[in-house]
């Protein structure tokens, strides 16, 4: 059994910014979602996020075409995880070969959906969230200083937001030799809402007012993400914006 999917992508420069170092992606055939969030000097990051998106859709769907057309095994877990490891040895390559790439990276989060699960893989602090019942609950955990100060109890999540150092991400793509992904498989259920979000979004608006928004624009996806973008416009709109949103419909045979 599989899943139909509804989805839209969208991404926005912001009101500060000079470029969009966001890129986001998507072969909805393969039920799979990529966003990741540039990291680095003048156009460096453009360059590392852009990398990873178009580098991971063509190495992840040629991987399960492979496995469907080979009849052999299919580890999603292994498969995502050696996929990051290699983008990650990827970008640092190409920054150290550059001068104009140096210190570039990006954050990375992949939503697949595959069979009856989803598959979620993430670096940074770029998130993943899930509207079911209602309900927005974030589904990934941000690799960012603020959030291990949060963990260890040492500030509030209003005082993480406030930190100087709050967009300070401990794990990226390229930021080193070696990166050490997360991977994890969760139940999908129908109706459910994903929300593939940079931090341009998370910064500016907060998790109460996207999932009224959210609730209010169902089942409008393209919408929602319009309006997403323009609330964090509104509350001032200081980095790059991008959204993907999936919805999941009525299972189908197959």
């Amino acid at each position: 059994m599989t899943f139909a999917l509804d989805f839209t992508l969208k991404t926005h420069p912001g009101l500060v910014r000079p470029l969009n170092e966001d890129a986001v992606g998507a072969d909805p055939s393969l039920g799979l979602f990529l966003l990741a969030d540039g990291l680095g000097g003048y156009n460096a990051g453009e360059t590392a996020s852009t990398m990873a998106v178009s580098t991971l859709l063509a190495d992840l769907t040629a991987a399960l075409r492979r496995a469907r057309t080979e009849g052999i095994d299919f580890d999603p877990r292994r498969v995502l995880h050696d996929a990051l490891v290699e983008m990650n040895q990827a970008i640092y390559r190409a920054a150290l070969n550059s001068a104009a790439f140096q210190g570039m990276a990006t954050t990375i989060v992949v939503a697949w959906f595959l069979g009856e699960s989803l598959w979620v893989a993430h670096t940074g602090d770029s998130r993943l969230y899930r509207l079911r019942g209602g309900e927005l609950a974030q589904i990934t955990r941000d690799h960012s200083f603020s959030q291990e100060l949060l963990d260890a109890g040492m500030v509030t999540e209003e005082e993480a937001r406030l930190l100087p150092a709050k967009n300070l991400v401990t794990r990226a793509l390229g930021a080193g030799a070696e990166v050490e992904p997360e991977v994890h498989e969760y139940d999908v259920a129908e109706g459910d809402v994903l929300l593939l979000c940079s931090d341009g979004l998370t910064e500016m608006v907060g998790s109460h007012e996207m999932a009224g928004l959210l609730n209010a624009c169902q089942p409008d996806l393209a919408e929602a993400a319009r309006r997403l973008i323009d609330m964090a416009n509104e509350a001032g709109g200081r980095d790059n914006i991008s959204v993907v949103l999936v919805r999941v419909l009525p299972s189908v045979a197959g």
